[in-house]
């Protein structure tokens, strides 16, 4: 007979096993951790520390304290003696240096430190007759500012308005018909926009260049020009066009000599053929001459 052994408070399973508490798993995680507590503590108050002063600083740029601050120091400069009282100008030839000097000491403030010279040189460079500039303190009390003029090149006449211009057709200045410097004269609407085509083209007859007393834009679309010993020569559209008829007429005119001879007018514009307008005899029938272009 074999006797049965029954332990008592149990059953046919196994009792599960029982869970760990939370604090026991937690000192086992902290304990795998590489940082210590201390660590942790003071990381988290130099994190809090960082979001403390980050608002500050973005409650101070919204006050503009900082800019406040950077005068009130600008100010504090200029009071030790460190203020604008006077401008050097270098590098005028012809313009005229009041509005120069009107830029600048059109300042809120004479203190060094706070001269905007970035907005000197900006306003400097919206002036016709200056090319660049370069504006620079020169402690304890001057501004300098060199100026790269602009060169007069020719004459523009638009209407009854006469300007100075520069070779890329930039307007200088006004110029009194009294005061009209010994330059080629561009005449018509837009001229001055064309004064570098007109410059390449020229440049392909220097002879010819050099003798230019004016060059009339005609309708937007092409030149006619007048020279010292009084002729006209009107030329066709198109660069390609109004360059290779001059080159012609250069080449004409060296071995020819058609200037200077009392011919009113060459016209070019035809390609292939020049049509010539002589002078009228005395008494002479005056023939209506054909509607020019507009």
């Amino acid at each position: 007979m074999i006797a049965a052994h029954v332990r008592r408070g149990t059953s046919g399973r196994s009792r599960p096993k029982k869970a760990p508490s939370r604090g026991s798993v937690s000192k086992k995680l902290a304990a795998r951790l590489p940082v210590e507590e201390a660590q942790v503590s003071r990381l988290a108050a130099w994190g809090f520390g960082a979001f403390v002063l980050s608002i500050a600083g973005v409650a101070l740029v919204a006050l503009d304290v900082p800019a406040k601050v950077g005068l009130a120091a600008g100010e504090a400069v200029g009071e030790a003696g460190f203020r604008v009282k006077s401008v050097d100008v270098q590098g005028i030839r012809q313009m005229d240096p009041k509005p120069v000097y009107a830029i600048a000491l059109d300042q809120q403030t004479t203190a060094m430190p706070l001269v905007d010279v970035s907005a000197i040189r900006k306003r400097l460079l919206d002036y016709g007759w200056v090319k660049d500039a370069r504006v620079s303190r020169r402690f304890p009390d001057t501004l300098v500012i060199d100026i790269v003029e602009r060169k007069p090149a020719a004459l523009w006449q638009d209407d009854n308005r006469l300007s100075l211009i520069d070779a890329e057709g930039v307007v200088l200045d006004r110029v009194p018909v009294s005061r009209m410097p010994d330059l080629p004269l561009l005449i018509g609407k837009g001229a001055n926009a064309q004064a570098v085509p007109l410059d390449r083209l020229l440049e392909k007859t220097p002879a010819l260049k050099a003798q230019l007393v004016s060059a009339n834009w005609v309708g937007g679309r092409r030149w006619d020009l007048s020279f010292q010993s009084g002729e006209t020569v009107l030329l066709p559209e198109g660069d390609a066009a109004a360059t290779s008829a001059l080159v012609k007429f250069a080449k004409m005119d060296k071995s020819a000599g058609l200037l200077g001879r009392g011919i009113l007018r060459f016209d070019l514009r035809i390609p292939g053929k020049m049509t010539v307008r002589l002078p009228r005899e005395p008494g002479e029938a005056i023939v209506p001459e054909p509607v020019s272009e507009s």
